[in-house]
């Protein structure tokens, strides 16, 4: 990240910030349109409709933990009630020597708490099993999801990004999910169950306590509507932060070699400041809207202490009635102030929705087919044509325009060209990381299109310069392509690479970590053991982009002699800068602005005088 230090606008928000947002399909929009009300009800909607389809699975736990909820509030409403049967009923035969009413009403507290007690217990258990279901299912589509979107999709959304939504933003679901919903979801409950009771015990001390209701309704609103907007803003915040943090750590060498430590924590932590505001704003709506319903709450209290007391003394109403109306009053503001409480959790974790059911609505680059059309079987397999291919990766910047290509079965064929040229992209069209804008490009006769993903990643296989190594152990990497490959297989592809002698020669051999990235291994020995990967899932054509480049050229001969046996029957498209590479092709295709300058062997195009020829000589003169 460059420029400088981002100043915060006076609303908290910095407009660098929001751009900065354009990599996230469910933010890929200026931050007025995202706050503008259709944008927000799509938000919405897209949330809920995905929170449907997750609980579909568990409607009929649902329905148990709803009985169980049920059985609890009914319990707990029961009390107050019993205090007024205790004062009204059961203490003026306990003054004439009677205590049987008394230990019925005392019988029955215990049987309500004791109820309320096991409901509450099994809805604890019933409600943590399906939210933990829940999270899990939701876990697995969205890291799915993002292994099932093109590389396009990759290339313009950032891995802090990626990182967020798999952390934080699941981490605010699973938040609400353990300690909020629950809660939530029983204080409302309380809320309704008490408002009828208060009706139905005394209308007109119950109309005295709406009076209370309109207060309520508007702080409760204005609360809302406030802490939705904050909250939706600190999800975003802490988005950007993770970016920041995980792009600079992925970068870390880039970062320490041209010193930009201080740099990088400057921007972090305005990023981190903006976080702080975030947080800090939400939590001052909560500082004004608890005590408020504490205030509004205690005043309401005030006033029907007041006015049944004056009922009382009339001898309009009893001192039980009273005692049971102000206890279930003191019930209904309670929970009140813990859904403020829980306010805050709820809305983070419906931020957090939103941005998830906007990755799951992402469609993918790449579609499956509805239904796959089989590769033919057969020895000459592995016939690559592209028919009237034109592709851009913007539609205002075409690469190639009408590309007519045939690459028979068993063909290597070297691209060449100055960078730009499209070399890389006719490479990514054939692997379908990409489907081309007009065109078909097809694989045995069949458009890729056609294929099933499985199929075709069985077919072409990719090499490239900086072939990822996983975390494991070499063999693990090796039969990364063929996971049901045996050991014996792993040997016999290391073996033909010329990859087994480096391999015995590590700590633990075939079982020896690569650490991170392969970070254990040469660049030389990584290239070997992609090598072998690709040769032990033995596709179809072999795509290989610059996978020498960056060696050196005792490294170099060593992969060349690799090369010979993982290219040998099989068709393989060959993108190199080093002609050494190139003079292994039995066809050179010259490409200049996505297009198809010169085609033919390497050594009738060395003596046709071309392009090819003049690069040969670069090559031939760098060598003496």
């Amino acid at each position: 990240m460059t420029g400088e230090v981002p100043r915060p606008r006076p609303d908290g928000v910095d407009p660098s910030h929001w751009r900065g947002r354009a990599t996230d399909p469910d933010a890929d929009r200026s931050r007025a349109e995202d706050t503008a009300p259709e944008a927000v009800a799509r938000l919405r909607a897209r949330s809920r409709a995905l929170l449907r389809d997750l609980l579909r699975p568990h409607r009929a736990r649902l329905g148990f933990a709803a009985a169980l909820l049920l059985a609890q509030n009914a319990a707990a409403m029961a009390g107050p009630y019993l205090v007024m049967l205790g004062i009204d009923r059961a203490v003026p035969p306990l003054r004439a020597g009677d205590p049987g009413p008394l230990a019925a009403v005392a019988g029955a507290f215990a049987v309500a708490a004791g109820t309320e007690y096991a409901a509450r217990r099994g809805f604890l258990a019933l409600s943590a099993r399906i939210g933990q279901a829940v999270l899990l299912d939701l876990r697995q589509r969205v890291y799915g999801h993002f292994l099932r979107l093109c590389v396009g999709f990759h290339e313009r959304y950032t891995s802090g990004r990626v990182v967020s939504r798999l952390t934080s933003d699941l981490d605010s679901i699973a938040e609400l999910v353990d300690g909020g919903i629950d809660s939530l979801v029983t204080a409302t409950l309380t809320v309704v169950s008490v408002a009828a009771v208060l009706l139905w015990l005394d209308l007109p001390l119950a109309a005295v306590a709406l009076l209370a209701f309109p207060f309520l309704f508007a702080l409760s609103r204005w609360f809302a509507r406030a802490s939705a907007g904050a909250w939706r803003r600190s999800r975003d915040a802490a988005a950007l932060m993770i970016v920041h943090f995980v792009e600079s750590l992925r970068g870390v060498r880039a970062v320490q070699a041209f010193r930009r430590e201080q740099r990088n924590q400057q921007i972090f932590d305005g990023l981190n400041d903006e976080y702080r505001r975030a947080n800090l704003y939400g939590f001052r709506l909560i500082a004004t809207y608890s005590p408020g319903i504490k205030v509004i709450g205690n005043g309401t209290v005030a006033v029907v202490l007041g006015y049944g007391g004056w009922r009382v003394l009339g001898g309009g109403m009893e001192v039980g009635v009273l005692a049971a109306f102000l206890l279930y009053l003191r019930r209904f503001f309670e929970p009140m102030q813990e859904l403020s409480q829980f306010y805050n959790t709820l809305q983070s974790a419906t931020a957090a929705l939103e941005k998830l059911a906007g990755v799951l609505d992402e469609p993918p680059g790449v579609p499956e087919p509805p239904r796959p059309t089989p590769l033919p079987a057969g020895p000459q397999r592995g016939a690559v044509s592209f028919r009237a291919v034109s592709f851009g990766y913007r539609p205002q910047a075409p690469i190639l325009t009408g590309l007519e290509l045939r690459v028979p079965a068993g063909q290597t064929v070297a691209l060449i060209g100055p960078t730009g040229a499209g070399k890389s992209t006719i490479a990514k069209l054939l692997a379908r990381f990409h489907d081309p804008d007009t065109g078909t490009v097809e694989l045995d006769g069949v458009d890729l299109r056609d294929l099933a993903d499985a199929a075709l990643r069985r077919a072409v296989v990719l090499v490239t310069q900086e072939n990822h190594l996983f975390n494991g152990t070499v063999a693990e990497n090796i039969r990364f392509g063929r996971p049901a490959a045996d050991d014996a297989a792993v040997e016999a592809a290391a073996r033909a690479i010329g990859a087994h002698d480096f391999i015995v020669g590590l700590p633990d051999g075939y079982a020896t970590d690569v650490h991170r990235r392969g970070g254990r291994l040469s660049a030389g020995q990584r290239q070997l053991v992609a090598f072998a990967r690709a040769f032990l899932a033995d596709p179809r054509v072999l795509i290989l982009d610059e996978a020498t480049s960056s060696l050196d050229v005792p490294t170099e001969r060593l992969v060349q002699r690799a090369l010979g046996t993982v290219l040998r029957d099989r068709t393989a498209l060959i993108i190199a800068h080093r002609l050494s590479t190139v003079e292994t092709a039995d066809r050179v295709l010259v490409l200049d602005g996505g297009r198809i300058v010169e085609d033919g062997p390497p050594a009738r195009l060395s003596a046709a005088g071309g392009r090819y020829a003049a690069l040969h000589r670069h090559w031939r003169a760098s060598l003496i």
